[in-house]
């Protein structure tokens, strides 16, 4: 699959090392959330190669997605210099937990969301390593080896400092540098990126696991603090039960990707950008809230994502919308009538405007 930007940079993702453009300049992790402490350890690789190939980009074919019996042509796009080392990321698909575990993982940036982090920040390439048994068996030794030289040809490697990999996890990140320089292969160990907590004062790591828990418990500020930007769900509108408008407050029910990571239930103060497919076409973005829940007070039958857009008109049915969480409100609850939700909504939406008014 090819990413197009508007400016004809470009994400060239690869299902295995076979498809992937070599030779590359590497960072390694599993990149869910592509937070402040990924953005560190990508850093080092992204001008490895002199230049970032937009020249290259430009030559690629349209958008589309490569399987295992295609291969990359010249014609499709190779640069004819072979001397560009690719920046690019390597990360492994499934997640290995779900692997391990046979349980669904969901994901803070599932595939499309992690391609256009990674494109914003000048990454030219990612590499989906199949996670199976074959490639869970392979010793540190044998990683590198296969993988990392013969495969993907590395001329230099990034990695954050609690990396590990190889069969049991027994390859530490100095294990990596040590092993990467019998070929000559120079080995970044990136620190982990750290922020302080203010009750107690102590600096605390960054990570996916840490985002996930703020998720869960609502505190949308911190996961935003240290995702670097806010956490947001895109996805489509479709038809729901329509009871929104019944009392003043139509919604917009969205479809999100199964293996997004969905924060707690209740009420939130957002931002909506309306996605267009069209490049020249400006975003704007709106105002609202946003119901995660089972809609308990009209006896909703499962989970749903609702947006109501403050001052908007107009049908929304089958687009995309971006929506940034900017603040947690309340948790869901039941009232005891429709004319009771009416009111908890009108006051929701007065706290909203204040909040994201004094964002501005």
């Amino acid at each position: 699959m090819l990413n197009l930007s508007q400016n004809g940079c470009s994400v060239w993702v690869a299902s295995s090392t076979q498809l992937a453009l070599t030779p590359t300049a590497v960072a390694l992790g599993k990149f869910d959330g592509v937070h402040l402490g990924h953005h560190r350890v990508i850093q080092p690789v992204l001008h490895a190669g002199g230049q970032l190939s937009q020249g290259g980009a430009q030559g690629f074919a349209p958008v589309q997605q490569l399987n295992e019996n295609q291969q990359l042509t010249t014609e499709q796009g190779r640069l004819t210099n072979q001397e560009h080392t690719y920046s690019t990321v390597v990360t492994f698909h499934p997640h290995p937990q779900e692997f391990f575990t046979g349980q669904p993982r969901a994901l803070l940036t599932p595939l499309d969301e992690k391609v256009e982090k990674l494109r914003s920040l000048g990454v030219e390439q990612l590499v989906l390593l199949p996670f199976d048994k074959e490639l869970s068996a392979l010793s540190p030794e044998e990683f590198v080896e296969k993988i990392l030289v013969q495969q993907l040809q590395c001329r230099r490697i990034s990695v954050g400092q609690d990396f590990c990999f190889g069969k049991q996890r027994r390859g530490t990140a100095r294990d990596l540098q040590l092993l990467a320089a019998k070929y000559d292969i120079p080995v970044t160990i990136v620190p982990l990126q750290t922020y302080t907590d203010t009750a107690p004062t102590e600096e605390i790591p960054i990570s996916t696991s840490l985002i996930r828990h703020s998720l869960e418990s609502g505190d949308i500020k911190n996961a935003n603090l240290l995702l670097g930007r806010p956490y947001t769900l895109i996805g489509i509108v479709v038809q729901g039960q329509q009871l929104g408008r019944t009392i003043g407050f139509p919604t917009a029910n969205l479809q999100l990707p199964n293996d997004k990571f969905i924060p707690r239930q209740g009420v939130y103060a957002v931002r909506v950008e309306i996605l267009s497919e069209t490049p020249d076409i400006t975003v704007t973005q709106n105002l609202g809230v946003m119901n995660i829940g089972n809609r308990p007070t009209v006896n909703g039958t499962g989970s749903s994502v609702e947006v109501h857009l403050f001052d908007w008109s107009g049908d929304l049915y089958g687009q995309k919308l971006a929506v940034q969480l900017v603040e947690f409100l309340r948790p869901e609850q039941k009232f005891p009538s429709l004319e009771d939700l009416k009111t908890q909504i009108q006051l929701d939406c007065t706290v909203a405007r204040k909040i994201l008014s004094a964002e501005c």
